[in-house]
């Protein structure tokens, strides 16, 4: 492969290093969806459920209409000391999906953690009391809901502690890697003792921080394709710049990455220094049309959006409804190897209805080929959720093309949408 890629080969070998590049199968059995976790090396998780929970969405866009029970059946299942699960979670970008046996990988931000949140005066060193008492819960019971150790706390609550410090006390042990994630009982964690989710060869496993920061960027080395430093240190959240060079320049060293250099790819008008993965394809073209989650590898860090794409983005959740220049939780829309447009959506799970709340094209995008393409994408992303119809909003300049496309009946916009809605 060429030592120099214009930015239209860079997008899609980035697109390709996420998956992009081949068809969608017929069925998204197990294996397939772990063979896709396994190129993402971490699955974001987020609550927000106005159309579908974040982690949901990222195997929508690669496999099509699948069954997310596929996925809940690896990640979400209660897991008991007799049930070893496959998949844990842990703060590997934002809090994710990671597999059991990288646990060890992890070992580097326990401890950063633990160095940052515990020092003397810190709320963990003067709350002994409480972090004892969780402990003992958890050694005595197995694994908990914050709502079953919550009754327990109103029963025998004292002077010094409080619902509030025991979450935190949960939280805090969960980042220094005491306590794990047994599953999840509908979307809520089943917090353990780490002995009691993970074997005794995961938690007795050493890596030292470089090699495992190596580990890490060798990683998302391979899931980019083509990347910066920081993208690479952006993947799985490592502010340690030096580590994350010395890491390259060992990757180097041993031929997994090659410098390379990317038309556009600059700052301040210098060009930035560019690696791809010795694995990485250049594909001829992209064919795929669907949106994405805000917490997709392909648009999570902004710079990198930007700079594959063109693509300024913003989630505007926080954003006060009046001042919201896209809508609520407005999803990028992919169209081969270019972000389209972005889509506000919402699952109307009572009328069985998916409402595009407000649709909008990107600059050079729009007219009848991308509006056909859009509405495959919104039928596609219908289907998945059970949704039998689709109506579409007037705000925004790409909805009366999707509407068309569509045939789709019109709904007038509401100017506020709850929080987190189901």
């Amino acid at each position: 492969m060429k030592d120099s890629l214009s930015a239209a080969e860079a997008r899609r070998i980035a697109l390709a290093a996420q998956g992009f590049g081949r068809p969608r199968p017929e069925a998204a059995t197990a294996r397939r969806v772990r063979a896709e976790l396994a190129r993402m090396a971490v699955l974001q998780i987020d609550s927000v459920n106005v159309f579908a929970r974040s982690h949901y969405m990222p195997l929508l866009s690669r496999l099509g209409p699948y069954d997310p029970a596929v996925l809940d059946g690896l990640v979400l299942r209660p897991r008991t000391r007799s049930s070893t699960p496959e998949y844990v979670e842990y703060l590997a970008h934002e809090a994710t999906f990671v597999p059991r046996d990288d646990w060890a990988l992890w070992r580097f931000r326990m401890g950063d953690m633990r160095d940052r949140y515990s020092a003397p005066g810190s709320w963990y060193a003067e709350n002994g009391a409480t972090l004892d008492w969780v402990r003992a819960e958890l050694a005595h019971r197995g694994p908990l809901r914050p709502a079953e150790i919550e009754r327990d706390v109103q029963a025998a609550r004292g002077p010094w502690w409080g619902w509030d410090d025991v979450k935190r006390a949960l939280e805090m042990m969960w980042r220094f890697g005491e306590v794990a994630i047994a599953g999840r009982a509908g979307f809520e964690r089943r917090y353990a003792l780490a002995a009691h989710v993970l074997p005794p060869a995961v938690l007795d496993r050493a890596v030292a921080r470089p090699d495992a920061i190596r580990e890490l960027v060798r990683r998302a080395a391979r899931a980019s394709g083509v990347a910066t430093a920081s993208d690479l240190a952006d993947y799985h959240r490592i502010r340690d710049r030096r580590a994350v060079l010395a890491a390259v320049d060992d990757l180097v060293d041993g031929g997994e990455l090659v410098p390379v250099r990317v038309a556009g790819w600059e700052r301040g008008g210098r060009p930035l220094a560019a690696w791809r993965h010795r694995d990485a394809a250049l594909p001829r073209r992209i064919d795929r049309a669907t949106v994405l989650t805000p917490f997709d590898p392909v648009v999570w860090f902004r710079e990198r959006a930007e700079r594959l794409f063109g693509f300024d983005y913003r989630i505007e959740i926080y954003t006060p409804a009046d001042k919201r220049r896209f809508g609520y939780y407005s999803l990028p829309l992919l169209v081969d190897d270019r972000i389209a447009g972005r889509i506000d959506l919402k699952a109307d799970r009572a009328a069985s209805t998916l409402r595009v709340q407000s649709a909008w094209w990107e600059a050079g995008a729009g007219g009848g080929a991308d509006a056909e393409r859009a509405a495959a994408a919104l039928r596609d992303a219908a289907r998945w959720q059970g949704l039998e119809s689709t109506t579409v909003s007037r705000w925004g300049d790409a909805a009366d093309d999707l509407a068309a496309a569509l045939d789709a009946p019109r709904h007038d916009h509401p100017r506020v949408l709850p929080a987190d809605a189901d």
